[in-house]
């Protein structure tokens, strides 16, 4: 399985689309060999099914998402496993300079774009504490 910056750009595009909410796109990476990826793109939007896929299947991503959600022991998972890349694009996903910076500086302008639209989306939703998160 490849790293998620070994992807093409436009899958990389698609997903990000797919985090947004776009249906469509989110079924096409689904039924067209990028699974994980869709996986990933609903643990974003909080599903703790996905997560559960991807613990099982494809743990990287699973703590790439708990990174994110600024998860420490996800966070030194990933430094033990030399995942310096989704170190660096969680911290980019929490608005972190230094993050945003490392992936400009090495023209990784794709994981700018995704980071944004994780960020957006995460500070945008209204959580009710009464309800499961989807």
């Amino acid at each position: 399985m490849p790293l998620l910056h070994e992807y093409p750009p436009k899958i990389l595009v698609a997903l990000g689309e797919s985090i947004r909410g776009n249906d469509q796109i989110h079924l096409w990476l689904a039924s067209n060999g990028y699974p994980e990826l869709a996986a990933f793109s609903n643990a974003v939007r909080g599903s703790a099914d996905a997560e559960k896929f991807l613990m099982a299947k494809h743990p990287s991503l699973a703590a790439l998402d708990a990174a994110i959600d600024n998860n420490v022991k996800a966070y030194l998972w990933l430094k033990r496993n030399n995942l310096l890349v989704y170190m660096v694009f969680a911290d980019a996903c929490r608005g972190k300079e230094e993050g945003l910076n490392w992936l400009k500086y090495r023209n990784l302008d794709i994981f700018i774009h995704l980071a944004a639209i994780i960020r957006f989306y995460r500070e945008n939703q209204y959580f009710d504490y009464h309800k499961k998160r989807f």
